[in-house]
């Protein structure tokens, strides 16, 4: 038995799976001041009455994507080693950015030490600051993170929290990994609260021995250790959750559109041949681009509660949502009104959201009616143009999906899966609109916690070789060892995959559902001279996102 929970931007969803059926599910609304309060409510509305057949509670949460978007961070004090190269203004991303003196080469050489005056300096500098988070990023540090180390060793008095660059990726992308340095530590105190809050909750309730997983961007599960010490891994786990949530209830082997439209948003998918998209580098939030693992989504402010208004004689839905809908008390006409008044939603206040429309048609020279049709299919149209405006820019590149690159493939859709609370309502509209079929599963409003429940744990891990200088490192792992000059890339692989079938077990995966394999791989020689002198070799591998089984139930509009 496992319990599911996703905290979207209106509503907590709650599923109990139970040999791969749906036993129990809920819906309760979110109060924004007590985030907390509203999942542990959803939670308690669902957990079976004998608690020791629970297996374990997977959990998607926005509590980091929220703190970022909503600039709502803990101060961070940036260290940064940049090295020759790059300009400082570049790479600032800190509530305060110090830069420091010193370099390793790309090779994991010293090239100039360390300046320790300059630390100290720095923290001299910072005392008044009362920050308690900071980052340290040195620029070739996934190849020697000594000089990432000793920085940390001058500061660990000073801060609560420390995030080193070379723990979060083994990739060598520098400005991408200053950033996912950054905002781990910019969001590590607001998810440390959240995840402390969880465990006591449980505890009281007599919870404390189940295995507590959270998603991660990547359409996988990684435990609450783990997520407590790299909280950044959390960002979009939300979009994660819905699109494995519809590839649990809607498998399909050809190229579609994948929707979550919720209250707040639309979160929009692709599939290549029944494969997600991939983000080829890491996902982009706000202004940062990160090293972070992704599926893509892209999320457009359209939902249900999304806030109606008239402008230059146009009709606009979103992105803002000013509070619930009128049905429901709230203050502003909406999508979710335009369903009531038309009879595809029985519930709330019926009377309201006819005066929400009538006032609305006004504008328009519309009746009630003729308003909440013309707003349903507007939202429609509005969600038609953004797919095509995705699909255009996404054609016009190399495609990346969760397995490999597909060379020259273009998104051909054929069907629309569609999963939220409107789906049911919306799913003949977008027929039309796109002249595909539209899917949405039995429990179309609650697919985002299914696809929590049954996400699989996942990880990645970058292993690096140089046998001219017989090094060897593993950065996610904090793996720096001497190999021999005759290392090579076959012992590479078969290292690489023990290692991480290893760390996989030691993050919460089970023996039946770890599948490896090699996501990328190269092996260059080194020259000096007019002779090889040594290869350097490159190796990523991860633990497949993957199901751990799929859930049945599916209603067509043909």
């Amino acid at each position: 038995m496992i319990i599911g929970l996703d905290m979207g931007g209106t509503h907590v969803d709650a599923v109990i799976i139970d040999n791969g059926e749906i036993t129990s599910s809920t819906k309760k609304p979110i109060h924004k001041t007590d985030l907390f309060q509203s999942i542990w409510t959803a939670l308690q509305d669902i957990l079976p009455n004998d608690r020791s057949k629970i297996k374990q509670i997977n959990l998607s949460t926005t509590i980091s994507t929220n703190a970022i978007v909503e600039k709502n961070t803990s101060p961070v004090a940036m260290f940064i080693q940049s090295g020759p190269g790059l300009p400082h203004h570049f790479l600032a991303c800190g509530d305060e950015n110090i830069f420091l003196s010193g370099y390793i080469d790309h090779r994991g050489q010293t090239i100039k030490d360390l300046d320790l005056d300059e630390i100290k300096n720095s923290i001299n500098h910072l005392k008044h600051k009362q920050m308690s988070a900071c980052g340290v990023v040195t620029k070739f540090s996934t190849r020697n993170p000594n000089h990432e180390i000793d920085i940390q060793n001058q500061l660990q008095t000073e801060f609560t929290h420390i995030t080193m660059g070379h723990t979060l990726s083994g990739k060598l992308n520098f400005p991408r990994r200053v950033n996912t340095t950054y905002l781990n530590a910019a969001v590590y105190d607001t998810f440390q609260s959240f995840s402390q809050s969880i465990k006591q909750a449980m505890q009281r309730e007599g919870l404390e021995n189940i295995p507590l997983y959270v998603l991660k961007a990547d359409g996988g599960t990684m435990n609450i250790a783990g997520a407590e010490k790299m909280p950044v891994e959390t960002i979009l786990s939300g979009p994660a959750a819905s699109l494995m949530g519809m590839n649990a209830m809607l498998g399909t082997k050809k190229d579609a559109i994948l929707m979550d439209i919720g209250g707040t948003t639309t979160d929009i998918f692709f599939l290549a041949e029944g494969v997600p998209l991939f983000e080829p580098l890491g996902i982009q939030i706000n202004e940062y681009k990160t090293l972070i693992r992704s599926v893509y989504s892209q999320s457009i402010g359209m939902g249900g509660d999304s806030y109606i208004s008239e402008k230059d004689g146009k009709l606009m839905i979103g992105p803002e949502r000013l509070g619930p809908a009128m049905a429901f008390n709230g203050k502003h006409p909406t999508p979710t009104d335009a369903m009531v008044v038309l009879g595809h939603l029985n519930q709330g206040n019926k009377n309201k959201a006819y005066q929400g429309m009538q006032t609305l048609g006004k504008r328009f020279n519309l009746n009630a009616e003729e308003m909440a049709g013309k707003v349903l299919h507007s939202m429609a149209k509005m969600i038609k143009d953004k797919v095509n405006e995705l699909l255009n820019t996404i054609n016009r590149q190399p495609v990346y999906t969760i397995q490999a690159l597909l060379d020259d493939h273009k998104i051909e859709p054929q069907l629309i899966h569609i999963i939220g609370g409107p789906a049911k309502v919306l799913a003949p509209l977008l027929k039309k609109e796109f002249e595909l079929p539209c899917h949405y599963p039995e429990k179309y409003d609650v697919a985002n916690a299914v696809g929590a429940a049954l996400s699989r744990t996942t990880a990645k891990i970058s292993l690096l070789a140089d046998t001219a200088q017989q090094t060897l490192s593993v950065p996610e792992l904090g793996i720096y060892k001497k190999i021999s000059r005759n290392y090579t890339l076959d012992h590479a692989r078969e290292e690489a995959l023990e290692l991480l079938v290893e760390h996989g077990k030691k993050i919460g995966a089970t023996e039946e559902n770890i599948e490896t394999e090699i996501i990328e791989e190269s092996s260059f020689n080194m020259v000096r001279g007019f002779s090889t002198d040594g290869c350097n070799i490159r190796i990523e591998a991860q633990i497949k996102p993957g199901l751990i089984n799929k859930i049945g139930g599916l209603d067509q509009y043909a």
